[in-house]
């Protein structure tokens, strides 16, 4: 697979998931939490819903650099980039779901939702889902039968630029 045909895979595995582990860090430790993904688009910028006033805006605005991380069953995937809070009340609107007044009991005017925007600068999947399932299955049992390490192709575990 090239480079595009890979960032696109990644997409379409990324976009399956409708929430994610957003890893963040302060100066004294790493703090993991799970994120609904409000919006992906086509260049893999990914928009999460949360409060203005948690913890993790405060250490977003100490260190943006963050980690996302997807897992299914046989679906894996990480990505790096750049987060920035954004509190543009008309991307709120178009992007509100219903299921959210939990936890902004005001709706989509709530003053404390703010959105997350997260850039992708790298990103790695293994995709064991499916028909690559069945390709990861016979490598590897090729690989056990041979007594050698199993290959991936690109269709199953890359390493992606952006």
């Amino acid at each position: 697979m090239d480079q595009t045909t890979e960032q696109r895979h990644l997409h379409d595995l990324v976009n399956d998931f409708h929430i994610a582990m957003l890893v963040t860090h302060n100066s004294k430790s790493i703090h993991s939490r799970p994120m609904i993904i409000a919006h992906l688009d086509e260049a893999m910028v990914a928009y999460l819903i949360t409060d203005i006033h948690s913890v993790k805006i405060d250490e977003i605005n100490l260190n943006p650099y963050a980690l996302l991380t997807f897992q299914s069953s046989s679906r894996y995937a990480s990505i790096s980039g750049n987060v920035s809070v954004l509190t543009d009340r008309t991307m709120i609107s178009l992007m509100w779901k219903e299921t959210w007044q939990v936890w902004f009991p005001k709706g989509k005017t709530d003053p404390n939702i703010t959105l997350l925007k997260y850039t992708i600068s790298e990103g790695e999947y293994w995709d064991n889902g499916g028909v690559h399932g069945l390709k990861f299955a016979y490598s590897a049992a090729k690989a056990y039968v041979s007594g050698e390490t199993p290959e991936l192709g690109s269709d199953i575990h890359a390493k992606v630029s952006f």
